[in-house]
């Protein structure tokens, strides 16, 4: 966006980096999503001030994923080590801040603290447990059960057993717990690309050093982290001939978060290609959702949790929460009541079917096109549609798709859309995770706006025409 004809730098891209996620960790120390205890009012100057620096930061932090793009794009791009390091350097301030950009990781440890004092997670909220962790839970939450399958409330529950000595450290461990599924998807992910045809560099920029993936699953901990490890993990298993390791790793994300169950059409197409006959696509079908269904009952009857979560799908889906589908159908009720119609009430649930069916819709049709994409490229177009039509939307759920789209799209129109996409979603929240007041989006894009004068400038000055034109004039 600036200096287009420098060269560029991959070191100083690194350093760019680095300085805005260290902004970025300053400013969430006050205005970040703090324990109740810690929390400042929005209105006041410290937290202000915290807005102004988190939003400097992220935008010289997607600056730098940016301008590091074109480097990978060179003949001769960053070596997947050197793009790792670069990835090593950028998140480790995020790992000694707070949580950033969602008060989730606290309803990740009462949901766990729930496990271990035998409250059913998937009957009550979080206000069921109370004292100090329910506190820590945002207000729409408190009364909602978990959406998560019995995998990842096992592990919560191990991690909130460090939310009773302290609260920072029950943070740590969720976000150790989320680090590990960084690490899984790293492993993983120049592994698809190989099977793919796409450059390893290419697929770690986009789907390992995206903002996303700093934002949300490092600085927020989100289990998304762990879903996409294990269905990483899967998909790479059932690429390399074992469809049964394949289909119970791929039931293991989805018994952290249930989209990741779209993974088994993909392990089932892979099987279908391992068998012959002519009814080998229902036997691969058979197989794949036998294994799916043995590991299930077994992980359900190791943790006890029951399976309650298959009726708690739908608890992302809060009245507020807004998605293309809501969107549309608030604005169909705000048509409606205005003509005096009695159905306004109806227009959003109307509108959130009507994105399901989209969606499904869109998935059969990625899936029985009469030129195949390609099973891992077909899966994350399709975990993309469930982000775009579905009724709950967050900027973390398009890494579902963005994933695999790093590993799987080839060379083109969706790989330049999924990067632009990532930089827009990356500044869609604020780094406590409440919805902006007025002066709050006043003081984001003014730390965005003091970012871009700094890149300017940054640019200016490292452009040696520019330089030595000055210097003749002064002359």
């Amino acid at each position: 966006m600036l200096a287009l004809n420098a060269d560029v730098d991959p070191n100083r891209c690194r350093t760019l980096g680095l300085a805005g996620s260290v902004a970025l960790t300053a400013g969430g120390l006050t205005a970040g999503a703090l324990p109740v205890r810690d929390a400042l009012l929005p209105s006041s100057g410290r937290a202000a001030l915290g807005v102004l620096c988190a939003y400097f930061g992220l935008v010289l932090l997607i600056a730098a994923w940016w301008w590091l793009g074109r480097a990978v794009r060179r003949p001769r791009p960053p070596a997947p080590r050197e793009l790792l390091t670069t990835l090593a350097i950028w998140a480790a301030p995020l790992l000694i801040g707070p949580p950033l950009f969602s008060r989730d990781v606290y309803s990740y440890l009462a949901q766990g603290a729930m496990v271990d004092a035998r409250i059913d997670v998937y009957t009550h909220g979080p206000a069921q447990l109370g004292g100090p962790l329910a506190t820590e839970v945002a207000p729409v939450w408190q009364h909602t059960p978990a959406p998560y399958g019995p995998v990842f409330l096992a592990v919560a529950a191990k991690a909130s057993d460090l939310a009773h000595v302290d609260m920072s450290a029950g943070v740590f461990g969720m976000r150790l717990v989320a680090l590990l599924g960084v690490a899984l998807m790293i492993v993983f992910l120049p592994l698809l690309a190989d099977r793919c045809g796409v450059d390893r560099s290419a697929a770690l920029w986009l789907g390992a050093l995206n903002p996303l993936v700093l934002l949300h699953l490092v600085a927020g901990a989100h289990n998304d982290a762990l879903m996409l490890g294990l269905l990483g993990a899967g998909l790479v298993a059932a690429l390399g001939g074992w469809p049964a390791r394949a289909a119970a790793l791929v039931a293991l994300a989805a018994l952290v978060k249930a989209p990741a169950a779209l993974g088994l059409l993909a392990v089932a197409a892979l099987w279908t290609g391992r068998l012959t006959g002519r009814a080998r696509t229902v036997r691969a079908i058979a197989l794949t959702c036998a294994v799916a269904l043995a590991t299930t009952a077994l992980v359900t009857a190791a943790t006890g949790t029951g399976y309650g979560w298959l009726g708690t799908l739908s608890t992302p889906v809060s009245p507020d929460n807004w998605s293309l589908t809501s969107a549309l159908g608030r604005l169909s009720g705000a048509l409606l009541d205005a003509v005096g119609s009695g159905l306004a009430d109806r227009a959003v649930p109307a509108w959130r079917w009507f994105g399901l069916l989209a969606t499904a819709t869109a998935v059969a049709v990625l899936w029985l096109r009469r030129v195949p994409l390609g099973p891992v490229y077909a899966l994350a177009l399709s975990l993309l549609a469930v982000f775009a039509l579905g009724p709950a939307f967050r900027p973390w759920y398009a890494l579902w798709g963005l994933f695999l789209i790093a590993a799987a799209a080839p060379d083109g129109r969706v790989r330049r859309w999924a990067a632009a996409g990532s930089g827009v979603l990356a500044l869609g929240l604020l780094p406590s995770g409440s919805p902006p007041d007025g002066m709050q989006l006043t003081l984001a894009v003014g730390g965005g706006a003091l970012a871009l004068i700094a890149l300017y400038w940054m640019f200016e000055m490292s452009d040696p025409g520019t330089v030595h034109s000055r210097t003749r004039v002064a002359s």
